[in-house]
């Protein structure tokens, strides 16, 4: 039984969103045949026929809404809306509501066949990569590793005292074994003196 409900329902859905397509398809057919008729006329005649003031003649304060109304045409809506624009000095100023206003493609700084490290889809990698390396390069100097000379010679040269390097071992031994220990954190404490009342 709800089956048959909500097919019915659904139809009927169905043919009054067909009636309402056809009758705003007829709107727009009438429209369209009064902008046909109206484009013949000359804007003095459209506005004697819809009894509209001249736009050109109003001022700040008049009455602008007439103008919006479907049955104007385009061309003398658009110009009351630039006397309305004129008028008014807040809607004259649209420096704070127009965010891409600027032009920013100025042609006079465009410097010809110019180059640039980027790269669609890469960036500037390749230039990013170059700067870290020379970076580092600079913070972290390559070492000259000086040849050092055969180990006979240097025995030969100079004489090694055996105890000395044993006590330094030992020094050094005994200052890593001797750890730092941090202060612990201090903590505060509070004591609440009752006052006799």
């Amino acid at each position: 039984m709800s089956g048959r409900v909500d097919f019915w329902a659904r139809r009927k859905a169905g043919v009054q969103a067909e009636e309402k397509a056809a009758q705003a398809a007829l709107e727009q057919q009438a429209v369209q045949e009064q902008q046909a008729a109206l484009d013949e006329k000359s804007d003095a005649e459209i506005l004697a026929d819809l009894n509209l003031p001249d736009p050109d003649l109003l001022t700040a304060g008049d009455d602008f809404s007439a103008f919006m109304a479907k049955a104007v045409p385009d061309r003398i809506r658009r110009r009351a809306l630039r006397v309305l624009w004129r008028s008014n000095p807040v809607l004259a100023n649209v420096d704070s509501l127009v965010d891409y206003g600027e032009d920013f493609t100025d042609s006079a700084m465009v410097v010809e066949n110019m180059q640039t490290a980027y790269q669609v889809g890469k960036g500037m990698l390749k230039h990013i990569e170059e700067m870290a390396r020379q970076t580092e390069e600079r913070e972290n100097p390559p070492e000259v590793i000086e040849e050092e000379p055969e180990e006979d010679a240097v025995l030969a040269d100079t004489a090694i005292d055996v105890e000395e390097p044993v006590a330094y071992v030992e020094t050094q031994q005994a200052e890593a074994d001797e750890t730092v220990i941090a202060p612990s954190p201090r903590r505060m404490k509070f004591t609440i003196e009752e006052s006799a009342a």
